[in-house]
């Protein structure tokens, strides 16, 4: 069991800077344009490939990132997926009956239904076409005997 000195010593400061950059969609030249005239492109790559950063450079690199100096310093890709993994795990443990994985009705039974609702529908609009028509073919009687 290694002790939290020893966690320390792993984390990678510029392969965090870079994971960070990544996730924001930011490439190392815009990161490089954001720090200053003195930096280019191969230098934020040197940067990244750094175990420690310096902290003010740290702290600049942050800022642009909108991340915490913290985040960046403390990083450690393990631990996070060791976090995600056992809060994943026991969300389902606990879980238990109030999750229903179950369908409570047949997709098909409803869809059916929808069908029968459409016909219901349709032969009601038909009637009423066919009552219009009839209303018509009267007045048109009726005009015809009246000329």
């Amino acid at each position: 069991m290694s002790s939290s000195s020893d966690m320390a010593k792993n984390i990678h400061q510029g392969r965090n800077v870079k994971r960070f950059r990544e996730m924001l969609g930011i490439k190392q030249e815009g990161l490089a344009y954001e720090l200053g005239e003195d930096w280019t492109q191969k230098r934020v790559s040197l940067l990244e490939q750094k175990e420690t950063i310096e902290q003010d450079i740290l702290d600049q690199v942050a800022k642009i990132l909108k991340v915490p100096a913290d985040a960046i310093k403390n990083f450690d890709e393990e631990t996070a997926i060791n976090n995600i993994q056992n809060n994943y795990d026991n969300s389902i443990v606990h879980a238990g009956p109030t999750v229903n994985y179950n369908c409570t009705f047949n997709p098909l039974d409803k869809w059916v239904e929808a069908l029968e609702e459409n016909k219901k529908l349709y032969e009601r609009l038909l009637k009423a076409e066919q009552d219009k028509n009839e209303l018509l073919q009267k007045l048109l009687n009726s005009q015809n005997k009246n000329i």
